[in-house]
């Protein structure tokens, strides 16, 4: 077959230059560091731009934004699989590489490219550092902040919470509050205004649209609750932060 010939010579052009790939146990320290919350080793690693150094690393495309590409994809899987080992949510750590992964897409230049690796990085770095933090939490109060991850946008009660976990809505509340400080329903609110913020910033999305996705039970309600936990309302919010990071 052709690509068998394909092959073969390239494996023999490949023999002659001595091309040879750099051991994996430097992807593996970067990988690590990133998976055990080592920001400051991530930053340095950032700062020297080591991910554009791609000496060793093999050639995925003959362009070479569209090699730098194929590097980032890579990069991405490989820190999403590090990274549920380690403890993230599975569902989050995929929703955040696919989020890149789109991301990259639509960049045109490596230097583009390379800026939106390291902002990745050192995303999945500071998750892990909240990861590392909640690992110390009951599994209760675990089940519960996994529920409302994958709930969010959905109406969310302790009822249903005590029955994910099992049980009594007086005991649970009082659990959660011990572990977090906080009351279920404070929490709730909060991530959910979390996630308004996202969709203020990076999507077009109306404001009534936002409460209604998030199951606020009016629009007015929704405003209210916002300006309540970031001091703006929706609309000036987005104002001044839309799409503020690209």
């Amino acid at each position: 077959m052709a690509i068998s010939k394909d092959w073969y010579n390239t494996e023999f052009e490949e023999n002659e230059t001595e091309s040879k790939h750099r051991p994996p146990s430097v992807e593996y320290s970067f990988y690590t560091a990133v998976k055990t919350g080592d920001m400051e080793t991530v930053i340095q690693n950032c700062n020297a731009d080591s991910f554009t150094n791609l000496e060793g690393t093999g050639v995925l495309s003959r362009n070479p934004v569209t090699n730098l590409k194929y590097h980032f994809v890579v990069t991405a899987a490989m820190l999403t699989r590090y990274c549920i080992d380690g403890g993230m949510e599975a569902e989050q750590a995929y929703r955040l590489s696919d989020f890149y992964i789109l991301k990259m897409d639509s960049c045109t230049s490596l230097r583009q490219i390379a800026d939106l690796h390291h902002t990745m990085a050192k995303d999945f770095t500071g998750k892990m550092i909240l990861q590392k933090k909640l690992s110390v939490l009951s599994k209760p109060v675990m089940q519960c902040i996994d529920y409302i991850y994958a709930h969010i946008k959905d109406r969310i009660t302790i009822e249903d919470l005590a029955c994910h976990t099992g049980l009594s809505q007086n005991y649970l509340s009082r659990v959660f509050k011990q572990n977090l400080g906080i009351s279920i329903s404070d929490y709730i609110r909060e991530k959910k205004i979390e996630k308004a913020t996202h969709l203020l910033r990076y999507s077009d999305k109306a404001v009534v649209d936002i409460a209604n996705y998030l199951s606020f039970s009016s629009q007015s309600h929704f405003i209210q609750v916002f300006e309540n936990f970031t001091g703006l309302t929706p609309k000036k919010y987005r104002d001044r932060y839309y799409k503020s990071m690209w």
